[in-house]
């Protein structure tokens, strides 16, 4: 590795405080342990989990003139292999580490290793650059439309508008697929209901069992439920007054992706079935 230059203190321990936070940092037989495989001295051993932490790499740092062991103890500790059983934390842990490490040009890839990047100069550049929310997204392989349609506001953790934009994307393709006009309620029961018309613009499935007709009625719900919950929610109300955590916004932004995926295999029944007319 290339000599790298010395980090500034600061930033080392804000780096110390994240992996030896109290609640989800490194337990002290772990910081040990890790030190350890890094050749690094435990110097302060008896001290809190941070602090014991920050003396390590700072004193490492001051008796090399640099931060390569710095950075060799950040890709140990962060190596994919020992987190692989609780994603997770590795993805949150990684996005605090980054905004952190973009002060000074650096970012840690999902390989666990350390790359160079522009530099921020701002908090808001820096969590631009590591949105943790877009982490997880991307670490629950949803559907791709779910990205499209709210990356904008994915790249600052806008969880109020990116459940807007990627509710709002689910119409976007239901007229894309029917050529229908309407919204909300009245576009779904529209495009697919069997009712009326007895052929729906689009289906699920073949619609000849019981079970495949209760999957479309399930689906039609689920779709009525969500424009109701989250979509006209959120375009009506101010969003100083009606939030949402990041929890939800996985979760929900997960929902859109899954009824995504459905949308696409769905089949154009109406077109097939008027198709079929004009050949017979």
């Amino acid at each position: 590795m290339a000599r790298i230059e010395k980090l500034d203190l600061g930033i080392i321990e804000s780096i110390s405080k994240i992996l030896g936070d109290t609640s989800n940092g490194f337990t002290g037989s772990q910081i040990q342990k890790l030190l350890y495989e890094a050749n690094i001295e435990d110097i302060d051993a008896l001290n809190t989990k941070w602090k014991r932490l920050n003396s390590a790499l700072a004193n490492k740092q001051e008796q090399d003139g640099c931060a390569n062991y710095v950075f060799h103890f950040l890709q140990l500790a962060m190596a994919p292999v020992r987190h692989y059983s609780d994603i997770e934390w590795f993805n949150d842990t990684r996005f605090k580490l980054n905004r952190v490490l973009s002060f000074a040009g650096y970012t840690l890839e999902e390989n666990g290793k350390i790359a160079k990047t522009e530099k921020a100069a701002t908090i808001r550049e820096s969590s631009a650059r590591a949105s943790k929310l877009r982490e997880h997204l991307l670490s629950r392989s949803v559907h791709p439309d779910v990205l499209y349609y709210c990356k904008e506001e994915l790249l600052v953790d806008n969880y109020f508008h990116a459940v807007f934009e990627a509710t709002k994307s689910i119409a976007d393709k239901i007229r894309s697929k029917t050529g229908l006009t309407s919204d909300g309620a009245n576009l779904v029961n529209e495009a697919f209901s069997f009712k009326t018309p007895p052929i729906p613009h689009l289906a699920l499935n073949s619609l000849q069992t019981e079970s495949e007709k209760s999957e479309q009625k399930g689906f039609i719900n689920l779709l009525v439920g969500l424009f109701g919950t989250f979509r006209n929610t959120t375009a009506h109300a101010p969003k100083i007054t009606w939030t949402i955590d990041e929890l939800d916004a996985l979760d929900i932004l997960s929902m859109v992706s899954l009824v995504h995926r459905r949308l696409d295999k769905a089949v154009e029944a109406k077109k097939l079935y008027e198709n079929l007319n004009k050949i017979i």
